[in-house]
């Protein structure tokens, strides 16, 4: 992510002087090129979401537009909004919307007052290739492995790079910079991190974690599949693994090689980086960079990186390989307790010959995105009270970037589900995200680009904040259903697509005018012709006021801060690549490409359907909504029939930041004199809602637990010794359906959970509760619904007797 300063990557000062030579003006040309008046998303707009463009005009009246079609026609028309100034493109804006129009095609074309944008397309299948191709753009960044023409094309294929083959003198062993170690390490792999060739813990740490999420955001929707097995173009299509956590793989096996050995000084840190000793040639392939590589001290900031990384790995990966996500929880716990005895250990500010420095001295963020994201995997006390007891906790929540980390941590807090947070501190955590992206929206709207960003914001890597203000936008919609927050996310790719003050698609291969001379040692086609532009889908660092590069020092002086930009090769500090900036494109599209199967509907009230009462005394069972309401609702129970002792407590009041969180509903049973088990219907509703309807039955002296019409599986999937994974089915054996599911099993030996999937878990003592989570709640007659869930063990791992669904037994 971008910072309020440059990350100070600048990766060839001398290439980027000899770039000031008289045979290399391409990116000049571009940027003269004439610029349409009608700035539109050259890659077009979704039917069912906001389609708006900026003009470039100084009247001040409101002027007509018209949209055609392909063959011409108008299928819509309108008057322009007027906008008037605006202080971050110099420029006197207005604003045409056309959103009401939801028809589909290609080519389509805005005219405003005669003048005419670039054509686009209207279609639901908008993003599905640059999802993909912005997801590419990882595995032609990948150290370590031939890059095979049969997935890149014959341009784009080399053999691999820094595996130790002459002229290389890395990754296999690598020695430390002089002072920092006595011993190499193997750290081959991974991703290169921008243009130039080096690969940094701290900046390959939030680029995976954007991958990772990105594919646990579409699980919770039930959209993985989009990003499922053989989605990509990765060697490892056909594995039975999603592809993007294939790639997402790729590099974390390289952070896990970067951890510091046992036996060795500061072991279970993380080496903050290894690139070369002296800054790599423009241009060089990877495998012929003759460079001596080097590591560089471990830092606090790269050790807490890998923690949080190995930590949502051990989670996410746990369905897949088993032993992986062991292996990852080990190495985050290793990581966690060695920043905690090393709490103040920085990359030197000035460690920059040869890379960037990515120098951070402020880790109470990064501390508290570690513990977060090991309290969703583990639940552990220890890590809660991490969370809880850290001011970024108390704080607002901020734009994330990789020096600032903190808010990764409050998205998984507030997504992942079943996070052991008491709920006023995830409640808390759920409105900071809201508040925050409230914010991007305030700034999105008083715009006429639209763009979620401070005029004084055009920093090195402008377009990734962007991205990932958008991100936030889409994480808030998440958790509240709103609008509003879709359309500011999509329209935050408006901007990067071409809707901006230099009429320029900053993602290759997308748009009619669009970048193609990004800075980078391999992809230099503008440097040397015999090599490729980059591939489509890389995407540009963005508007930089700071020019921060001899080329754009020498054409920008004196530009606009939307406008200090420059297609050039040379102009690393506006046109360079970065791992973590792709990343953000490539989890702001996949929200955008997604096409949920489900209809939005008004929210369910979600309760358990039975509830045994004990005579004289009193049970809580859990309520919640299925979805966020559009504002604050209260939900009251009331009994429509049956026995008066039975009573229900309330009300229940839900935000559209806290629907999801579970609240207690007290039901008691007044002692009586009868020796008859009384029972009662209890409607909860609420306006807005789809009711429920619980049936209280009062338990006279001691009972047994009523029987259910349903039928359980239980099979340990995989067992290590001292762990397991395990696969639950619950199948309906009745006669109607189960609306909102509650599992509920002791263990008979040492088991303790740690993660679940595809369900909402928690163990109390030897007892677990599994709950469903809202999209899977309902089991139709003859149907089932699975779950699984990784645990400990020692001893024997005997199965459970018996399953209670809903207070009741299953045979």
């Amino acid at each position: 992510m971008s910072s309020s300063r440059p990350p100070l990557r600048a990766t060839a000062l001398l290439a980027g002087l000899a770039l000031l030579t008289p045979g290399l003006a391409a990116g000049a040309a571009r940027a003269a090129e004439p610029a349409a008046t009608v700035r539109v998303n050259q890659l077009g707009y979704l039917p069912d979401g906001p389609k708006r463009a900026t003009v470039v005009s100084a009247a001040t009246t409101p002027l007509p537009w018209q949209l055609r079609d392909s063959a011409g026609r108008t299928v819509a028309s309108g008057t322009t909004t007027v906008r008037g100034a605006d202080r971050a493109s110099g420029e006197s804006l207005h604003t045409a919307d056309f959103s009401a129009y939801t028809g589909t095609g290609t080519g389509f074309t805005l005219l405003v007052d005669g003048r005419a944008g670039h054509p686009f397309d209207l279609s639901a299948a908008l993003y599905d290739g640059l999802r993909a191709d912005s997801l590419a753009f990882f595995h032609h960044q990948r150290s370590g492995i031939a890059i095979d023409a049969a997935l890149v094309g014959p341009a784009y294929a080399h053999p691999a790079g820094h595996l130790g083959v002459a002229p290389n003198k890395g990754d296999t062993s690598v020695p430390c910079q002089a002072g920092v170690c006595d011993y190499r390490q193997d750290v081959r792999g991974g991703w290169y991190d921008a243009g130039d060739q080096g690969k940094y813990v701290v900046n390959g740490g939030i680029a995976t974690w954007q991958l990772v999420n990105s594919f646990e955001r579409d699980r919770r929707s039930g959209t993985e599949a989009a990003l499922g097995d053989s989605t990509l173009k990765v060697p490892e299509r056909g594995n039975g693994v999603p592809d993007v956590l294939d790639e997402a793989r790729w590099e974390l096996d390289f952070l896990l090689r970067m951890q510091v050995p046992e036996g060795r000084p500061q072991a279970g840190m993380a080496f903050h980086k290894v690139h070369d000793a002296q800054w790599t040639a423009l241009p060089t392939r990877p495998e012929l960079d003759a460079e001596q590589r080097e590591l560089h001290r471990p830092s606090t900031a790269a050790t807490l990186n890998l923690a949080a990384t190995a930590a949502q790995a051990a989670r996410v990966y746990a369905p897949y390989d088993a032993a992986f996500a062991a292996r990852a929880l080990a190495a985050a716990k290793r990581a966690w307790s060695a920043a905690q005895a090393n709490p103040a250990v920085y990359a030197p500010a000035g460690d920059s010959t040869g890379g960037g420095a990515y120098d951070d001295t402020s880790l109470s963020d990064e501390f508290y995105w570690a513990a977060a994201e090991l309290l969703a995997t583990t639940g552990e006390t220890a890590y809660r009270d991490a969370v809880v007891n850290s001011p970024v906790q108390a704080a607002p929540a901020t734009p994330f970037w990789w020096g600032d980390t903190g808010t990764l941590g409050r998205i998984t807090l507030a997504t992942v589900p079943g996070v052991a947070l008491p709920a006023a501190e995830l409640a808390k955590v759920r409105a900071s995200l809201t508040t925050v992206a409230d914010a991007q929206l305030a700034l999105q709207n008083g715009q006429g680009y639209a763009v979620p960003l401070a005029p004084d914001g055009y920093v090195w890597g402008s377009n990734s904040a962007v991205a990932g203000n958008g991100a936030l936008m889409a994480v808030a919609y998440e958790l509240t259903g709103q609008q509003r927050y879709r359309t500011g996310a999509l329209e935050s790719l408006d901007y990067l697509l071409g809707r901006n003050a230099l009429d320029l698609s900053y993602v290759t291969g997308y748009g009619e005018r669009a970048a193609e001379n990004q800075h980078h040692r391999f992809w230099a086609h503008q440097y040397d012709a015999s090599l490729p532009h980059p591939p489509a889908g890389s995407f540009a660092g963005g508007p930089n006021s700071g020019l921060q590069d001899p080329v754009a020092q020498a054409q920008l002086a004196g530009c606009a801060p939307a406008k200090c930009y420059l297609d050039d090769i040379g102009s690393y500090s506006t046109n360079e690549v970065a791992i973590n900036w792709n990343a953000a494109l490539a989890w702001l599209v996949s929200f955008a490409a997604d096409r949920p199967t489900t209809v939005p509907t008004a929210p369910k009230v979600l309760v358990s359907p039975t509830v045994t009462v004990p005579e004289g005394g009193s049970v809580t069972v859990g309520v919640r909504l299925s979805a966020a309401p559009a504002q604050n609702v209260t939900v009251t129970a009331t009994r429509t029939s049956g026995d008066q002792d039975l009573a229900a407590g309330g009300p229940l009041v839900f935000s559209p930041s806290t629907w999801s969180i579970p609240q207690n509903l007290t039901l008691s049973a007044a002692p009586d004199a009868d020796t008859a088990n009384g029972s009662a219907v209890f409607t909860l509703a609420g306006p807005g809602l789809e009711p429920a309807t619980l049936t209280a039955t009062e338990a006279d002296g001691t009972t047994v637990p009523p029987t259910a019409s349903c039928a359980v599986s239980y099979r340990v999937a995989s067992d290590w010794g001292s762990g397991f994974t395990a696969d639950v089915t619950l199948r309906n054996t009745g006669t109607t359906p189960v609306t909102g599911w509650t599992l509920v099993w002791t263990f008979p030996g040492s088991q303790r959970l740690t993660n679940a999937w595809n369900a909402a878990a928690t163990q109390s003592g030897s007892t677990v509760t599994a709950k469903d989570l809202g999209w899977n709640s309902t089991v139709a007659p003859g149907g089932s619904v699975s779950f699984g869930f990784q645990a400990t063990a020692s001893g024997p791992n005997q199965a459970p007797a018996r399953f209670q669904l809903n207070g009741a037994l299953c045979t």
